[in-house]
């Protein structure tokens, strides 16, 4: 279950499409842990710049061990060559 989520969607829930689907509601599928739950609507190209800079200035990234995906390209590439 996740504790935090962010949702930038310009689905309505009124149309019943997926895309709209509340936070509410991943929370009742056991998705969402609602005690943190805060709703903001927005448009994403106003939403996004902002959650980004927040994040970046942040500076939680510094402390984060960089991921290596290459290894992931070289075990596929080794093994097919077997």
């Amino acid at each position: 279950m996740h504790k935090y989520a962010i949702q930038i969607t310009v689905a309505d829930e009124r149309d019943g499409a997926l895309s709209g689907s509340t936070l509410k509601e991943a929370s009742s599928w056991g998705k969402v842990e609602t005690t943190y739950e805060q709703m903001v609507y927005s448009e994403a190209t106003i939403a996004l710049p902002l959650i980004a800079g927040y994040a970046y200035h942040k500076e939680n990234w510094k402390k984060r061990e960089p991921r290596n995906l290459q290894k992931i390209f070289e075990e596929i590439k080794t093994s097919s060559a077997i």
